[in-house]
């Protein structure tokens, strides 16, 4: 039987995804966490084989819940659900720890199979995802996007770009949120990072 720890905020998705993977007849939900800050905690207490998690979650996310649990629970090895196929994301996720990265809106049969897989030591990517990575030296940020977000990265403010590229402070505010979305950052300063290192930023580049 393999013990599975699923973190999921949303607990009618979280109890629907407890109730079919209970179902499977080798797989057992025998911890449950509605916060990414509880996920060591559980984990320490019930010892599981695979922790399932949702990226996007209160208290820390997933990526950095599952940076967290690799070092306070060893043998857990951390499957990853997200709604977003990003390059940035799964690079995210894979220098956290995880062993396998899957869409949220996959079926429970292939969440089932991946955790059987990462059980055994395997590492498991959705293939569209797999497909974004390959792809991920092509920026997925607009030419704006790379101009506010490199105005960002020299420390200007909001108003201060706003002012520089003759937009709106609101508008500024919309790209931002655009390339925070694109690049699976948690905030600005993050996508600034993420999108430095991935040589989008002209002129920037993370040491």
């Amino acid at each position: 039987m393999i013990r599975v720890l699923l973190a999921e905020d949303h607990g009618v998705v979280r109890g629907a995804l407890t109730a079919l993977l209970n179902l499977t007849g080798d797989i057992e939900v025998v911890a449950e966490a509605d916060r990414g800050d509880k996920v060591v905690p559980r984990a320490l207490a019930c010892s599981p084989d695979v922790a399932v998690i949702d990226i996007e979650m209160p208290g820390v996310d997933g990526v950095e819940a599952t940076r967290r649990l690799r070092p306070a629970v060893p043998d857990c090895r951390v499957l990853i659900l997200t709604g977003l196929a990003s390059a940035a994301l799964l690079k995210r996720a894979m220098e956290a720890g995880a062993s396998g990265f899957l869409l949220k809106d996959a079926p429970t049969e292939r969440l089932a199979e991946s955790i059987r897989r990462v059980s055994q030591g395997e590492r498991v990517i959705d293939a569209s995802l797999a497909l974004a990575a390959m792809s991920a030296t092509v920026t997925p940020l607009t030419e704006r996007e790379v101009a506010v977000l490199g105005l960002v990265g020299s420390g200007a403010s909001t108003g201060e770009i706003a002012a520089e590229l003759h937009l709106s402070a609101a508008t500024v505010r919309n790209y931002i949120s655009s390339a925070i979305t694109k690049t699976g950052a948690r905030n600005r300063t993050d996508a600034v990072r993420i999108a430095a290192e991935s040589g989008w930023i002209e002129g920037l580049r993370h040491p």
